[in-house]
Formats: structure tokens, sequence, C-alpha cells
């Protein structure tokens, strides 16, 4: 039987080659982004409860009603923004189902698609599988900052989609004031739509605050708003994330989620629904992660990596020129090898491979984890 892949380039993914080669060699896993420590045990209490009670049939399509309408109340708390969570709220499995469906319900063949690299890796993949053309804008090495400018001349009349991811992944970089202003500004009056990947939303150090495309009802009016419950509750693999949009684009986007999953897992919404209520949990999370992001930084210090700026998410890039002027694939394979310490070499987030001597380094870890990883490095 011959086949015609849809996706030639497509391999194994940097993420499963590098917690693949981390197990091999014993060493600590600091490239995939998941935590290393446990779930809430009121959280899972919860989902235990909903099960035994009898929840353990196909949710509602676009979600339990109940979860719906409390995440429909934490965004109008937090951003001002009202969605109305019967026709404008959809529970997806996982903030990847929400992008697809984001992404496919959009994009038709010949539609150009703007992508800031580094791009996380399952946006490109979807534009082609529609047909899409990508066109890829750098962000601004070392502060990995956005040059307006350059979306302003990339977009076009064939251009029908911006992908965002602030803050992000892999960079931490974040968005300010000015860059929405810019943003709305380059789309007023054009029919681009705009996909916003805030997973990341509650971990935003220093004091700011998220500065989120719901907030704003100019952009928000054509946008997809994605969050993720597991990059908040430290639950990765439960797979449960979330898209705001207007009813034209849910309209739109649910057909699509319809005939990838239809619903996602029944009791864990639920325990959601009534977990969600604690407001203390995600409003003290970036507070959380910071004291993480600063303690592996003191602990980095003592190596000779280059800490780069990190204004949110639980990724700190580190600047090895001064180690070596290896690629960063190879660095990073040695690393864990010969170290014990695996972490995400940006390039391949590059369609170009583009590559500037740096890592990617989980920090959503146990602070022993976090003391014993920058140790073996230090004398690399």
């Amino acid at each position: 039987m011959k086949l015609t892949s849809k996706l030639p380039a497509v391999g194994l993914t940097i993420f499963s080659e590098m917690t693949q080669l981390a197990i091999d060699s014993g060493a600590i896993n600091l490239s995939q982004g998941f935590p290393d420590f446990e779930v809430h045990p009121e959280l899972i209490e919860l989902v235990g409860h909903h099960m035994r009670r009898g929840d353990n049939q196909y949710a509602p399509m676009q979600g339990v009603v109940l979860l719906r309408e409390r995440i429909a109340a934490k965004v109008s708390e937090l951003y001002g923004a009202v969605y109305d969570p019967a026709s404008e709220i959809t529970i997806t499995s996982g903030a990847t189902e929400a992008l697809f469906a984001a992404i496919s319900a959009v994009v038709n063949r010949g539609d150009e698609v703007i992508i800031f690299e580094p791009a996380f890796d399952s946006y490109v993949p979807v534009v082609e599988l529609c047909g899409g053309i990508p066109v890829f804008i750098q962000l601004q090495f070392p502060d990995y900052t956005v040059d307006w400018d350059r979306v302003q001349a990339a977009v076009s009349e064939k251009t029908r989609l911006i992908i965002l991811n602030f803050p992000h992944n892999p960079t931490g970089a974040v968005l300010s004031r000015a860059d929405l202003s810019r943003l709305a500004q380059i789309v007023d009056g054009s029919g681009v739509v705009i996909v916003s990947d805030e997973v990341y939303e509650h971990i935003v150090f220093d004091g700011h605050p998220h500065l989120g495309l719901a907030a704003d009802p100019e952009l928000a009016a054509r946008s997809f708003v994605i969050s993720s419950f597991g990059k908040t509750y430290h639950a990765t693999g439960w797979k449960l994330g979330y898209c705001l949009a207007p009813q034209p684009l849910s309209n739109e986007f649910q057909k699509i989620h319809q005939y990838l999953t239809f619903a996602s897992n029944t009791p864990m919404q639920h325990a959601l629904a009534e977990f969600i209520q604690k407001e203390e949990i995600y409003l003290q999370l970036s507070e959380f992660y910071q004291k993480k992001r600063d303690l592996f930084q003191a602990f980095i210090k003592q190596s000779r990596f280059r800490v780069l700026p990190c204004g949110g998410t639980y990724f700190q890039m580190l600047d090895y020129s001064q180690i070596t002027d290896e690629p960063d694939l190879d660095f990073a394979r040695r690393l864990t090898v010969d170290h014990g310490v695996a972490a995400i070499p940006p390039s391949v987030f590059y369609h170009r491979r583009n590559d500037h001597k740096v890592l990617r380094f989980c920090f959503a870890k146990r602070d022993e984890t976090l003391k014993e990883a920058a140790r073996k490095p230090c004398d690399v």
C-alpha cells in the first residue's frame, strides 16, 4: 500500500526526542513543559467525587454548562470581557485541539497565515493541512520583541490569520499595551482573524498584568482566545482547555470541534467547575512561578550560561555562546548525555533552523530538582 503523506516533513517532535534521551541517559528532564510536582489534592478528590457520583457519560459538545458559566464569570472579572457561556465558550481536549479547530475553522487553501518565530510546533502543520501558506516573522533576538513594521508590511489581501502566543513559548516574552495598540491599528478595517494562544495567562512576572486579547473589545471581536487548565492547575496530562470567541467564530469553531473529539472528559470538567471558584489558586500562580524562575536564575549565575529576559511562562532561555559554538541541537544532546540535564534547542522552532546559541529550560519543577539541575552543567 502506497501512501502520500500530508505532512512529509513532520517526524518525531523534539519534545519526544529529548524526553526519551533524558530517560535513556538518566538525566533531569527540563525539556518538556510539565511540572514534577502534584496536582492540588482537593482537585484530585473532586474528580473522584464526580466519577463516583456518576458524571461519566458524554458532556455537552460545547462543554459542561456550569464550567462555561464560571469561565465567563472569571473572564469578566479579570479582563472586563463579556462572553456568552451558551454560544461563545467551548471546552476542548487541551489547547492543542482548540488550536487545530480554530485554525481549521478559518484558513482555506491559499490563505496566508502570519506566524511568529520561534513558533510552537503545532501551528505550522495545521496551517499546511488546511492548504494555508505560513508567513514567518522572527521575534527580535535577544529580547524576542515584535517588529510591528514587519508585521504591517507582511499583511496583504491574502492574509487571513495572525497567530499570537503570549506569554510566549519558548522564549518567555510578553506583550505590552503598545504592542496591542499597534496590532489593533494593523488589523483595523481588515478581514484578518487572530488566534491568541494564551495558555500561560496566569504566569506573568515582575508585577505586570497579563494583557490578553479578551480585554480589548476591538481585538476580541476578531479573535479566538485559547487557554489551558493543564498549565494553570499543573495537570498537563488531563488535556483540558477552552476557547473564547464571538458567536460567528465560535459557530465555525464548534463545527470542527464536534468532529475532533465531540466532547471532553466529563468528571474533570465538573471538578474544574467547582475548583475554578478558588480564585487564589490562579491569582497566586505568577508569584509561585516567579520564585522558581528567580531561584533557577540564581543557581545558573554560577555557570557560564547567560540568562535572557523571561517575562512569563515557566521557561527560561539561556545563552551558551560563552561555553561552545556547537549547534544548539548538538549541545542539547551532549548536555543531556554527558552532564545529565535535558533542554530544548530552539532552532527547531524556526523554519530555517535559526540558531542563536541558546537553549530552553523548563523551571516548573520542585526546588530540589532545579538546584540539582543547575549544579550539573556548572562544569560544562
